[in-house]
């Protein structure tokens, strides 16, 4: 419940004056959850008897599937955490679960990680619980991964062919009341809503970030063979950069499409989060 998404969907759901179940890993990054007026509950995501117990009496849950990134064995760990998910929320009595997804999840494989989503949207589907499968693409705080390039060196690193070629990126903001409105107004059968949004090329997204730094940033297109060996310079675990380049690769191929759901547009604009975003860290 401490990341982007969930965070976002819990203060919507709050300010909504829904009650609201927060399940973290660790007690003491819940504090503010209290605080915010949330009941408590620590689980791993991996301990399906726990998480259980958390989801149990819930009127909906919201779950996703987070990345390890120094996972010995990064298929095998994502898809057991997928199934201890799922299987909590078939023995917790869950009436309805959301999951954040991305665009790609309806393809089993040659989409890096989104496999994994691939994996838990059946396995969720599996337990007969109405799902609501919210497919996102870009985050618009993916610059996150790329602030100390532009920090640093002035550096706003692209992992593809062009950096204009324009794509929806979508605030976390957003997806966090897509997901609360998901959990109040239920589709009985579940759906999949696939969010569209404000359409950035990677050089404009260098060009807002530089205009909220106060500072000119260089754009790098990385050539493909790179791209491992650059995010790993970066600090990036391998596994993590090989599972990232497939994904860059499966979008270079044109394979990441919304998927024929329900559509969603949001509409948070790139200069906003940016000047949240680096506001929070300054």
């Amino acid at each position: 419940m401490t990341g982007h998404v969930g965070g976002a969907a819990a203060r919507d759901l709050l300010a909504r004056g829904e009650p609201v179940r927060a399940v973290v890993r660790d007690a003491a990054r819940g504090a503010g959850w209290t605080a915010a007026g949330a009941e408590l509950f620590v689980a791993d995501l991996g301990d399906r008897a726990a998480l259980a117990e958390a989801f149990r009496g819930c009127r909906g849950v919201f779950v996703l599937l987070p990345t390890d990134p120094v996972a010995a064995d990064p298929d095998a760990y994502h898809r057991g955490l997928a199934d201890s998910i799922a299987g909590a929320v078939l023995d917790g009595g869950v009436p309805h679960v959301v999951m954040l997804s991305s665009i790609g999840a309806e393809l089993a494989e040659g989409t890096g990680p989104i496999r994994w989503l691939h994996h838990m949207e059946n396995r969720l589907r599996e337990t007969g619980v109405p799902l609501t499968a919210v497919r996102a693409s870009h985050f618009q705080e993916k610059v996150e991964t790329v602030l100390d390039a532009a920090l640093g060196a002035g550096v706003y690193p692209v992992f593809g062919a062009s950096a204009d070629v324009p794509v929806p990126m979508i605030a976390t903001r957003d997806i966090g009341g897509v997901v609360a409105d998901s959990l109040t107004t239920p589709a009985p059968a579940g759906e999949i809503v696939d969010l569209d949004g404000p359409e950035y090329s990677e050089r404009q997204v260098a060009e807002e970030l530089a205009a909220v730094l106060g500072k000119p940033l260089t754009v790098v297109t990385v050539p493909r063979p790179a791209w491992v060996t650059t995010m790993v310079e970066a600090g990036v675990p391998l596994p993590l950069a090989e599972e990232l380049t497939g994904l860059y690769d499966a979008e270079q191929r044109g394979v990441l499409r919304p998927g024929g759901g329900r559509r969603h547009t949001c509409a948070t604009e790139l200069g906003e989060t940016l000047r949240h975003l680096v506001k929070s860290i300054s």
